[in-house]
C-alpha cells in the first residue's frame, strides 16, 4: 500500500528521528543532479498538481512508501550522447546510497524516467 507522508521517522533506542518528506526529496535532487550526463530533473504533472495546491515539493522527485520503505521515482533530462542505460544505473546507486546512508531509510527502489533530451554541447568539466 502506497502512502504518503510529511515526515519519516526511524526509531532508536534513546528516541525517534524525524526527517522531513522535503529533506528526502532533497537529497535525493542533489544526489541526482551530481550523475554525469544529467542536465536536470524535470516537472512531473504530481509536482504541478503540488505547486498549485502549495505543498513544498522538489521538482522531479516524487515519494511514496512501501511496507516501510521508501520507492523514489525521478524524471530527469539527460544530455545527448550518454547510454541512457548507464545514467539511469547510476542515478539509481547515487540515490539509493545518498538517501540511506544520510538518514538511514531503507530505499526500496529507485525508478528512472528519462523525459527527455538535451543537444546542448557539453561543457568541459573544471579541474
Amino acid at each position: 500500500m502506497s502512502e504518503s507522508r510529511e515526515y519519516y521517522t526511524r526509531q532508536l533506542q534513546i528516541g525517534s528521528i524525524h526527517v522531513s518528506e522535503e529533506v528526502v526529496a532533497s537529497i535525493a535532487a542533489a544526489a541526482v543532479l551530481e550523475v554525469e550526463g544529467v542536465v536536470s530533473l524535470s516537472a512531473t504533472a504530481g509536482d504541478i498538481q503540488e505547486l498549485l495546491s502549495k505543498k513544498n515539493s522538489v521538482k522531479g522527485i516524487r515519494m511514496t512508501t512501501e511496507d516501510d520503505a521508501l520507492v523514489i521515482a525521478c524524471s530527469v533530462v539527460v544530455l545527448y550522447g550518454f547510454s541512457m542505460q548507464e545514467i539511469g544505473a547510476a542515478i539509481q546507486d547515487a540515490v539509493m546510497q545518498a538517501v540511506e546512508s544520510m538518514t538511514g531509510i531503507t530505499v526500496r527502489a529507485v525508478h528512472v524516467n528519462i523525459s527527455g533530451i538535451s543537444m546542448a554541447k557539453k561543457q568541459p568539466k573544471a579541474e
